[in-house]
């Protein structure tokens, strides 16, 4: 009996000039989560492109998001290319289809991945970590 306590009391001994350790750097691993900033990278003016079917036209907004302030520069510089990449997504687009929850997600998926590998390919990075419809107009 005496020997386990004797254990018990030396484990806590070995531990505990731990912890504090533990919790700084728990504490530092928060302030770095609070650190990190997000920031967005409007596609303007809004992009209007003619439907390949099931509508006349899409007329939409697009913000992309980031947490690295390097890459909204990136975004910005690259904006034409991006322009373009979307504006031929969007022309592929059956207007039926892309009217629905279903349809649009896909279609934001979709155009996601494909400015990420724009951006891959034009930057070597890839910091894109969404992509969001803001207005959404199908005729």
């Amino acid at each position: 009996m005496i020997y386990k306590r004797a254990i018990v009391l030396l484990l806590i001994t070995l531990i505990s000039p731990t912890l504090p350790a533990l919790a700084a750097d728990e504490e530092k691993d928060e302030e770095q989560q609070e650190a990190v900033t997000i920031s967005y990278h409007q596609i303007k003016p809004s992009l209007v492109a003619n439907l390949a079917s099931g509508g006349k036209y899409i007329r939409c907004d697009i913000q992309l998001m980031t947490k690295d302030d390097a890459f909204l520069e990136d975004l910005k510089l690259h904006d034409p290319a991006i322009r373009h990449t979307l504006l031929l997504l969007l022309s592929e687009q059956d207007g039926k289809t892309i009217k629905t929850p279903e349809g649009k997600e896909a279609l934001r998926k979709k155009a996601l991945s494909q400015v990420n590998s724009l951006m891959k390919e034009q930057t070597g990075k890839n910091a894109l970590q969404a992509l969001f419809f803001t207005t959404f107009f199908v005729q």
